[in-house]
């Protein structure tokens, strides 16, 4: 392991401010969840209200994430959302109908900017993390960025990362993982890699659903265990993360996109108050006010 993970190297992590939430540096535990792909304006505002109600009620700071586009499906034919400008109005629908900061991913660098017109926080996808043009567009955005490690990637190399964000004027950056490539069709997570990508000095999340796919296992689509999503959760809250990332879904066996990996939106209310004692027992703050969003005005 590089030596840029040792204790004495580490660098404080900073809050990471999305919308009117702080992410990191003692904040409390944030939740980062929605659908996978947008299938639509109603499904969008239905899914939104009921996670703002359950978020509500847990105390849980909470974004409100689904993509627009999902660039990178195993098959041509495979569902990939509404697309750029349809999108971004569905998500702006969101944020106006109930007050909750929203996520994307964005994949080309003139995605960026209309994109950051919107979004109170940019992604860039795990399979994208090193495309330096893209990485660079969203350093310029004026917008906090999170940065899903590549598979494929050692969690230390992603300081290289980090660097092209701060190089480019951003220094309000997450590092999330999501799994690691473990021969053929599967993943493993590593927690480690959580205390290396901090010593960075970002707050991390955990991306529980994504880090139970099968990349490619069912042919023309990915595969997954959603039964193993809540223990790797609970694990990762104990090992000390700043924020969980979960993919949700009403029906996840009739999703358009990701539903072999998605959580039932039924299974959420447990598993935060799960989390939120497992927070607690740590002795960090588990809940938080939920302040008001403030009006879209720029970056």
């Amino acid at each position: 392991m590089s030596t840029t993970s040792s204790a004495a190297d580490a660098a404080r992590p900073r809050a990471v401010r999305v919308g009117p939430l702080r992410i990191g540096a003692g904040a409390p535990l944030a939740l980062l969840a929605g659908p996978c792909a947008i299938e639509g304006e109603t499904h969008a505002l239905r899914t939104a209200e009921a996670l703002v109600r359950l978020t509500a009620d847990a105390g849980v700071p909470f974004v409100y994430k689904s993509s627009y586009d999902k660039a990178n499906r195993s098959a041509l034919g495979s569902y990939r959302g509404p697309g750029l400008r349809e999108g971004l109005q569905i998500l702006g629908r969101v944020r106006a109908a109930f007050g909750c900061p929203v996520l994307s991913d964005v994949h080309l660098p003139d995605e960026v900017p209309p994109a950051a017109e919107v979004l109170d926080l940019l992604q860039v996808p795990a399979f994208l993390c090193r495309q330096t043009d893209l990485v660079v567009a969203c350093g310029r955005s004026g917008r906090p960025v999170n940065v899903k490690k590549g598979q494929f990637m050692a969690p230390w190399d992603m300081r290289n990362v980090v660097e092209k964000l701060r190089l480019s004027g951003c220094e309000d950056v997450l590092l999330t993982e999501r799994g690691a490539t473990f021969g053929y069709n599967n993943l493993v997570v590593d927690f480690r890699s959580l205390a290396v990508m901090r010593s960075i000095g970002t707050p991390v999340v955990f991306d529980a659903t994504h880090s139970v796919q099968l990349p490619g296992g069912e042919g023309a689509r990915s595969g997954g265990e959603r039964q193993y999503v809540a223990g790797l959760a609970r694990a990762a809250v104990a090992f000390g993360v700043d924020a969980l990332f979960m993919e949700v879904h009403e029906d996840p066996d009739r999703a358009p996109s990701d539903g072999p990996t998605m959580l039932p939106l039924a299974w959420l209310p447990r598993l935060l108050d799960e989390v939120k004692a497992i927070a607690g027992a740590l002795g960090r703050s588990a809940t938080e006010t939920r302040p008001a969003l403030a009006p879209r005005g720029g970056p």
